[in-house]
């Protein structure tokens, strides 16, 4: 079985194999050399003892003689050793398998789980029980499930929603024509305008969506030259100001003054703003306040145009800011329209900021309002 799990044990116990019975023999020829060397002195010795007190012209050869009380010794030793030498063989060999073990056996689960999830079994995950590599691996590993179990449940619910809004406006035009066709609802001019309203709002949304696509992808083609981003706000508000006038909304201005001309898409970010302030209108309190702020921020030795809009409406849950400039996302799940839009404003607001290279962010607390930040780059600080 061409598996790590041998081929680890095998190597190690190979290395301690080989390790073991390189030390035995060393320790064979040193036992035996040793012994052999202590034998003739002790037979010089008893040589010089018997010869004493007579002359001799030479030293005799010694040679050396082993007894079987010798030979049984020097046996025994050799025979300890081959002992000692199995028995690190095999604590090696467990040794080595545990080690292996340690480390395949978490490869496998990784394995295992990596199949469940290419079978379409998301939110697989696998234990960590090491601080090591394979741990940092299978943390990552954990990650990567969570990722995609979440974004799998978001492809889902975003087909199910554009499905949803596709569904109302059709079912709108389908009804009245069939109705008219049966006889049943007299052509007029009200009931042609309603369908041609909502054949303006199916429109509408094809068109967001084809938008926000292309955006994600970065393949919106952008029109960009200098604009006064104050104008463009005034502009957006001058428009949006009958739609606050209904709830008796005070919009107030800070707007800075040394703030310079942006190089974007004017109608990009007129669409920014405008899904911004129609939200934070849209979320106010009657006689409610919506405060625009723009500045100039300096970091990282570059410069920021930030554009704050905040509002004191409702608010937004903690649990739904970190999604809140997702696809379809809405804090009111009953998706009653008068309570919001389609769900695509915010989602295209953050892919229209980042394909100009700024950001969005959001802070919000229930009760209290929200407050949105566009943050756009300026010129870098000291460049010409």
């Amino acid at each position: 079985m061409n598996s790590i799990t041998y081929r680890i044990t095998g190597l190690m116990f190979l290395v301690v194999a080989l390790t073991v019975i390189l030390l035995i023999y060393l320790a064979n020829v040193q036992m035996t050399g040793q012994f052999k060397e202590y034998r003739i002195v002790q037979q010089m010795e008893m040589s010089q003892n018997s010869t004493q007190g007579h002359d001799h012209d030479s030293t005799p050869t010694m040679t050396v003689v082993m007894g079987p009380l010798e030979e049984t010794f020097l046996m025994s030793v050799h025979n300890s050793l081959i002992w000692v030498g199995l028995a690190i063989l095999t604590v090696g060999l467990a040794a080595s398998y545990a080690l292996a073990r340690s480390i395949t056996v978490p490869l496998r689960n990784l394995s295992q789980a990596a199949e469940q999830i290419a079978q379409g079994n998301f939110g697989q995950t696998v234990p960590i029980e090491t601080k090591d590599e394979v741990g940092h691996l299978a943390a990552i590993f954990n990650r990567m499930a969570e990722v995609l179990a979440t974004n799998t449940n978001l492809r889902r619910q975003l087909l199910a929603n554009i499905a949803h809004e596709l569904r109302t406006p059709l079912a709108v035009i389908q009804g009245h024509l069939e109705g008219m066709i049966d006889g049943v609802i007299e052509p007029s001019k009200e009931q042609l305008s309603s369908l041609h309203e909502e054949a303006i709002r199916l429109n509408r949304l094809i068109k967001e969506l084809r938008d926000l696509s292309l955006a994600e992808v970065r393949q919106l083609a952008l029109e960009k030259r200098a604009v006064d981003v104050n104008q463009l706000i005034s502009r957006v508000v001058t428009m949006l100001r009958p739609m606050a006038d209904e709830k008796n909304i005070h919009i107030k201005y800070s707007l800075a003054q040394d703030i310079p001309e942006v190089i974007v898409d004017n109608d990009r970010m007129n669409q920014v703003f405008y899904n911004i302030l129609v939200n934070a209108i849209r979320y106010s309190p009657v006689e409610g306040q919506v405060q625009v702020v723009t500045s100039i921020q300096d970091k990282e030795n570059s410069q920021w145009l930030i554009v704050s809009i905040q509002d004191n409406g409702s608010g937004i849950a903690a649990e739904d800011v970190p999604y809140i400039f997702d696809h379809f996302y809405r804090g009111d799940k009953s998706r009653d329209r008068k309570s919001g839009g389609s769900g695509l404003g915010l989602a295209i607001v953050k892919q229209l900021v980042e394909i100009h290279g700024g950001q969005v962010a959001v802070t919000s607390q229930v009760g209290k309002g929200s407050l949105f930040e566009v943050r756009l780059p300026l010129t870098r600080v000291g460049s010409n």
